[in-house]
């Protein structure tokens, strides 16, 4: 009895789409660009190994981490609630 109720109370998702990307990589891009400019201290722990534009100055490892986790809550906040509402 209990898993019956278990299961008809999940979430319904869309499945995995050229739609679902685009929205977690624009979460992202938006955490990346809100926690350029939130983050205090840039630059304290570890550079990132790749060369980055100019306007990425001071933006490491700890950021890039920070931020894309921020940006993949946003995500799966926006993907759930986008296919429960029938738009994805």
């Amino acid at each position: 009895m209990t898993n019956a109720t278990l299961i008809l109370a999940t979430a319904t998702t869309s499945p995995w789409s050229i739609n679902t990307a685009v929205v977690m990589v624009a979460c992202n891009l938006f955490a990346i660009a809100v926690g350029y400019y939130a983050i205090k201290n840039r630059g304290v722990g570890p550079a990132l190994p790749v060369q980055v534009p100019a306007m990425f100055t001071g933006f490491g490892v700890p950021e890039l981490l920070a931020t894309t986790s921020f940006g993949h809550l946003l995500g799966a906040g926006f993907i759930l609630g986008l296919s429960n509402a029938g738009l994805l």
